[in-house]
């Protein structure tokens, strides 16, 4: 192989270049189970095949629907793409209602679940649908097992036909269709050709610090998203050993079983596991709770490349081999690296575990642009806190007169599938219109300062942007969610989702007469108190136009399936306003 240019040449790569006995790790039942480079393709193959004998054609569509990441999403993967057809992920969480739409949209005709409860969702609406087949990755009774499409393709008489297709195969043939989990209305589809990846791929490379084979990943953000597909595409052409984790829930047990170099993060996972280590913390007494926090206040005026001097970096070696051993090990004890995308990483976290020696690169990018824009690299001196890093080669960015971040390059989208309406009011003749306000630094570093739609005025006309207060406040470990309002009122306000799991903690310990149920917690005067007391903390840092003058705490917990949050945790700042009316007419009109 001279050159990559499709997707599936990455698996090819890798088998002519860095074969790799365990390129891809599931745990079933218990156990590890690792599938080599070429056993890999040989099923990728067999799957081609048996597509073939179905009579798919080349732009039929798949639809993969699985609820965790396995070795099988690799397999369908490369055994669909390489025939010409494209695989369309969905969201696992997801109502059934949105299932039926995307399958319907894209014109799906198979479809690949992952385990019962996907099924039961899809058996919902596959009436509906013009699906011909469904089937599973787990053996589950009444649905086909996706091994019988391997044992029917066992038969290699028709592998002349598979190469045939992937020989026609071309760099700009349409690849994948991702439905945006949107914050408004129904899921955009966004068409990504194969060399809109590919080209992500390769020019993102350089930026991770992989090894070959010697290199563990611990993989557990949703392969359906654009983000982690293309970091597995990255690791593959790197010909590292991919883990897949079992669940969110037992990333820690996993990590401890597998001693990863590397995995990519959300922030939320990050805010998740300091708060978890902040709770242990709560039960040392003595000099073991102050050496504790003598570290993490040192962890939060951690500097990249030593700029802090020798007797910062001395202290913070006492600090390493005392307290933030201790949460490299909780991880596994090899971990160097995490990626973190989706949403803004807060500084003080990307501080404290690059203190502890788990370097945070914090990333930008968005599903239109196959993701990555920039990205940091603690090499060459092209990482810098508080910012995504410096834009990947051949992806330009542009800053436009009003601070909206454009974005032209072979990473930009084909367009929105069956709305060139939509493609054409966000495209400027090459430029991609991300919505996002950002700026560029002296040095070439990319910051985002907030997103354009999201920012309002105040009735005395004031602008605000509400994710520069909600990325400050979410830092608390009492505030979980919180959602900045105010849009032709006189001031800004906000409704507050606290964190009810520490706010039970916090209620115990300080032996308060609060009943244990999240209304008694969000109606609590004394909670209301301890919350205000975050906000003023908060409000000093900004203009008083700004500041949060009233709040109202949530009673529930905003969730994905309650349809608070799209599947990659964002919010849906009208779903949560209409949720909320009574809550927003409180504030600016009490009586």
């Amino acid at each position: 192989m001279t050159e990559i240019t499709r997707l599936f040449d990455f698996p090819y790569y890798q088998l002519e270049h860095k074969p790799n006995a365990a390129a891809l790790v599931t745990k079933y039942n218990g156990k590890w189970i690792e599938t080599s480079t070429k056993e890999y393709l040989d099923k990728a193959n067999a799957l081609s095949r048996a597509l073939l004998k179905l009579g798919v054609n080349k732009n039929d569509k798949i639809a993969v629907i699985s609820t965790t990441n396995r070795t099988e999403w690799n397999i369908v993967d490369i055994g669909v793409l390489q025939i010409g057809a494209q695989n369309i992920p969905i969201y696992p969480t997801i109502c059934a209602e949105d299932y039926e739409y995307v399958i319907n949209h894209s014109e799906s005709i198979y479809c690949f679940v992952s385990d019962a409860e996907v099924l039961e969702k899809v058996n919902k609406i596959r009436k509906n649908t013009n699906i011909k087949d469904v089937f599973s990755f787990d053996h589950i009774e009444g649905c086909k097992h996706y091994s019988e499409l391997l044992e029917l393709g066992q038969d290699t008489s028709n592998q002349n036909d598979v190469e045939t297709r992937k020989n026609n195969v071309q760099p700009d043939d349409l690849a994948t269709i991702i439905y945006t989990s949107g914050t408004t209305g129904k899921p955009k589809g966004v068409m990504l050709s194969h060399w809109n990846i590919t080209s992500n791929v390769l020019d993102s490379a350089a930026r991770v610090p992989l090894k070959n084979a010697e290199t563990k990943i611990l993989s557990f953000l949703p392969i359906c998203h654009v983000f982690e597909r293309v970091l597995i595409y990255v690791y593959q052409h790197a010909g590292t050993s991919i883990y897949y984790a079992e669940a969110l829930d037992k990333i820690g047990d996993n990590a401890k079983e597998i001693n990863p170099n590397m995995m990519s993060v959300v922030p939320r996972l990050l805010e998740k596991v300091y708060d978890k280590i902040m709770d242990k913390a709560e039960g040392l007494t003595g000099i073991k709770k102050s050496l504790f926090y003598w570290a993490v206040a040192l962890g939060e005026q951690w500097k990249p490349y030593r700029e802090n001097g020798a007797w910062y970096e001395f202290k913070l070696s006492i600090a390493n081999k005392l307290i933030f051993s201790k949460w490299r090990a909780a991880l596994g004890g090899e971990l160097h690296t995490m990626v973190s995308g989706s949403a803004a990483l807060q500084p003080r976290l990307a501080r404290i575990f690059g203190a502890a020696g788990m370097q945070v690169m914090e990333g930008y990018g968005l599903t239109e642009t196959s993701p990555v824009v920039s990205v940091g690299k603690y090499a060459d001196k092209m990482y810098k806190v508080g910012t995504v890093g410096i834009p990947i080669p051949n992806v330009e960015v542009k800053i436009a007169e009003d601070g909206e971040i454009l974005i032209k390059g072979p990473n930009v989208m084909l367009g929105y599938y069956k709305d060139p309406e939509k493609t054409a009011s966000v495209m400027t003749d090459d430029y991609f219109h991300t919505g996002d306000k950002g700026e560029i630094d002296a040095d070439g570093f990319l910051k985002i300062t907030g997103r354009k739609k999201e920012m309002f005025k105040t009735s005395g006309g004031k602008y605000i942007i509400p994710t520069l207060l909600e990325n400050d406040l979410k830092q608390s470990r009492f505030i979980e969610q919180i959602m900045v309002v105010g849009e032709g009122e006189k001031m800004p306000a906000a409704l507050i989702q606290p964190n009810f799991e520490f706010l039970h903690e916090w209620i115990v310990r300080k032996n308060h007469p609060i009943e244990n149920t999240m209304e008694a917690m969000a109606q609590s005067e004394i909670v209301q108190k301890r919350i205000q007391k975050e906000v003023d903390k908060c409000n000093v840092k900004f203009g008083k136009w700004e500041q949060i003058k009233r709040f109202e705490i949530t009673p529930q917990v905003w969730s994905i399936d309650d349809g608070h949050l799209t599947p990659t945790m964002k919010m849906k700042r009208d779903v949560i306003k209409n949720m909320y009316t009574t809550l927003i007419e409180k504030i600016y009109r009490p009586n």
